[in-house]
């Protein structure tokens, strides 16, 4: 029962702000010219899809974001493995590995820009070196937790060290690798914002940015309103594929 609870809560509490939001539009507390009604938000979505602008921007940025995403997943669970599975090598790695951990991403945009120039690369690339972190940590993580008996039945069984990793290490460390990657989504999707804004491809980023330098508010909060919605809904995807592979874990 407190699932649905919780759902109606939350359903409850969204059309509470957006109430507040109208009528706040209908007094003129804010100008619309900067915050735009609830029903010139949605006007503006409507158009946007009906002219098939909004809808290419959406599969930009998503597009983008999935890539970045799936590079930076999959090296950050090859070499979280790596460096994982070894002691030494997280001993002589984890002074940099916290040092390079903090950086803000967008802040090597500047860097990358001279190397790579204004290009789809380029974007890419600091969306996959934002959304590695999570996942190398994670993964980095769940195979140093791995139970000293079960190295101790490695040792016995005389495993190789791929099967080790395969067998052993690796579904020990696939919850604290899905989170990971639960939270490197949402860093892709920032940093490829971010990237088409200062890159002008074409996206939600790019879409947003113009908006705003013609003062068309109510496109700002549209393609902020989508960018809410795909967060949202990976999010929510995450769960679903997190619930799945991790059936044996809460049968146990």
């Amino acid at each position: 029962m407190k699932d649905p609870i919780w759902l109606a809560a939350s359903f409850f509490f969204a059309v509470l702000v957006v109430a507040l939001w109208q009528i706040q539009a209908d007094f003129g507390w804010i100008s619309r010219i900067y915050l735009p009604s609830p029903v010139a938000t949605w006007d503006a979505l409507v158009k946007g899809f009906e002219s098939g602008v909004l809808g290419m921007r959406t599969l930009a940025t998503i597009e983008r974001m999935i890539y970045g995403w799936l590079f930076a997943s999959l090296a950050g669970i090859a070499l979280g493995s790596l460096i994982g599975s070894s002691k030494a090598a997280r001993e002589y790695l984890q002074p940099m590995l916290e040092y390079l951990r903090p950086m803000p991403a967008a802040a090597l945009i500047p860097v990358a820009i001279p190397i790579l120039g204004l290009t789809e690369q380029m974007v890419l690339s600091v969306t996959a070196f934002a959304a590695l972190w999570p996942t190398l940590l994670g993964t980095i993580h769940g195979f140093a937790s791995v139970e000293e008996r079960l190295v101790e039945v490695t040792r016995v069984l005389r495993l190789s060290r791929l099967a080790y990793i395969f067998k052993i290490a690796l579904p020990n460390a696939l919850p604290d690798i899905l989170a990971g990657m639960r939270l490197s989504l949402t860093y892709a999707l920032i940093l490829a914002v971010v990237g088409e804004m200062l890159t002008s491809r074409e996206g939600l980023g790019s879409f947003i940015l113009n908006a705003s330098r013609f003062y068309q508010a109510p496109n700002v909060f549209a393609g902020a309103a989508l960018l809410g919605l795909i967060g949202y809904l990976t999010t929510v995807l995450m769960n679903l594929a997190e619930r799945r592979l991790l059936r044996w874990r809460v049968g146990n």
